[in-house]
């Protein structure tokens, strides 16, 4: 075996790719997760104006019901 007191650590300690590889492989996963869930938190808030806008497109066609209902129901009342 070599002397340990002169080179570059690399020279005399092997390099475990598996694990770098692993370590890697985490990181990327890590960062797709967090791309995930900032994309889920944009897709609800987009689902909640979403919702709004139907619950007022309901209400106006209910309004809009009733004003016919209580306009004829005052016509037929004047005649």
């Amino acid at each position: 075996m070599s002397k340990r007191g002169a080179g570059s650590r690399f020279l005399y300690e092997p390099f475990d790719a598996a694990a770098a590889r692993l370590e890697t492989h985490e990181k990327v996963i890590e960062e797709r997760w967090i791309g995930l869930e900032r994309r889920l938190g944009q897709i609800e808030t987009t689902l909640e104006r979403l919702e709004k806008r139907l619950w007022l497109a309901v209400f106006g066609v209910v309004s809009f019901v009733l004003v016919r209902g209580v306009l004829n129901i005052l016509e037929v009342a004047n005649n």
